[in-house]
């Protein structure tokens, strides 16, 4: 569906792009006074993806919420975008995701229809992943913003943080990089129809398959590559995990394209934060070019999952992997610490 006003006209950022940066939040959350609770085993304190609390020996609730400004102009599109990029926080932790809320802003003149397909993508979304949108809220402001407040459940003893890589582990990226650049690139319209449509098809795709593979392994970490961009989140999994993340660049995956538009400048602001936030924890060799390294701090939305597992496991769990995502690769190992939490070669 198009519509007569570009939904990404009526944002200043796009998609993940429009995320504070990690050390910003960082010091923002400082020194509030919060409760303790042992069944709290997952808080904001651990810089992951979502919240979890243990209810019983077998369930704990996990929770997230995720919302951003348009990152595509067809508003049933950008619905199923948000919608996977909030679902996708659960399926890191191992979660399913059971019940969601809708989180909607929107211009007191906007178009009813562009809305109702935005909420209908939504809606297609959360069906496709077995959760049901119970309710929500909306308010009118100067740009719409849609995302989900999303509460799932995993087993206490099943639970996967970003804090639980070890030694010996084998790095999985199950999507391409490259989105913030491709869709920064987009609105200037140096972005080819075709090349627009598969980046969409990415970003709307559920990383439900990915969670159902992974958890037949014994995953000993996992956290999405969103806003923070790959080297933002192999520098949070290093740090939690106090391990030193090895990433091989010649195997991670990217969309070549983006590869192209970065060495012409196209970087979303994102991506500068996200440098500023990472880059005294990362090590890369003097082959690794700035455009690489671009690519890697670029934010991605809706992007996949970052998975540390025994190496036992790895290659046959990269198979099932691939079955379903041909994209997804091997980047990487996991060390002992070493000189940077992130070495990039």
């Amino acid at each position: 569906m198009e519509t007569e006003v570009k939904l990404t006209k009526l944002a200043g950022c796009a998609g993940c792009g429009a995320k504070v940066g990690a050390g910003t939040l960082s010091r923002l959350l400082e020194g509030f006074q919060t409760h303790c609770d042992p069944r709290l085993i997952v808080g904001y304190d651990k810089s992951d993806d979502a919240s979890v609390y243990v209810l019983d020996e077998n369930t704990a609730l996990v929770q997230t919420t995720d919302f951003f400004p348009p990152i595509v102009d067809d508003p049933f599109l950008y619905g199923q975008i948000a919608a996977a990029n909030a679902l996708s926080d659960i399926y890191s932790m191992g979660g399913e995701p059971k019940l969601a809320l809708n989180i909607l802003c929107l211009p007191e003149k906007m178009d009813p229809s562009a809305v109702q397909e935005i909420l209908r993508g939504g809606y297609a979304k959360a069906y496709e992943a077995g959760a049901i949108i119970t309710g929500g809220h909306t308010i009118y402001g100067s740009e719409p913003i849609y995302g989900l407040a999303v509460s799932g459940f995993v087993r206490p003893d099943r639970v996967l943080t970003n804090s639980g890589a070890k030694p010996g582990d084998v790095l999985l990226l199950t999507k391409p990089l490259g989105i913030g650049i491709l869709t920064t690139a987009a609105k200037a319209e140096l972005v080819t129809r075709p090349l627009l449509e598969k980046v969409n098809r990415q970003m709307a795709a559920l990383n439900k398959t990915a969670r159902d593979i992974m958890v037949n392994y014994p995953v000993h970490s996992c956290t999405d590559i969103t806003g923070f961009g790959l080297l933002g989140h192999s520098y949070e999994m290093a740090q939690g995990s106090s391990c030193t993340l090895h990433l091989f660049t010649s195997q991670i995956p990217f969309h070549k394209e983006a590869y192209e538009l970065a060495e012409m400048g196209f970087i979303p602001a994102g991506a500068y934060r996200n440098r500023e936030y990472a880059e005294a924890g990362i090590q890369a060799s003097g082959n690794v070019s700035r455009a690489m390294l671009d690519i890697c701090y670029d934010p991605q939305t809706s992007g996949g999952l970052l998975i540390a597992l025994p190496e036992s496991a790895a290659k046959a769990c990269l198979s099932r992997l691939q079955d379903a995502a041909p994209g997804a690769a091997m980047i990487g190992y996991v060390s002992e610490p070493d000189t940077a939490a992130v070495m990039m070669e």
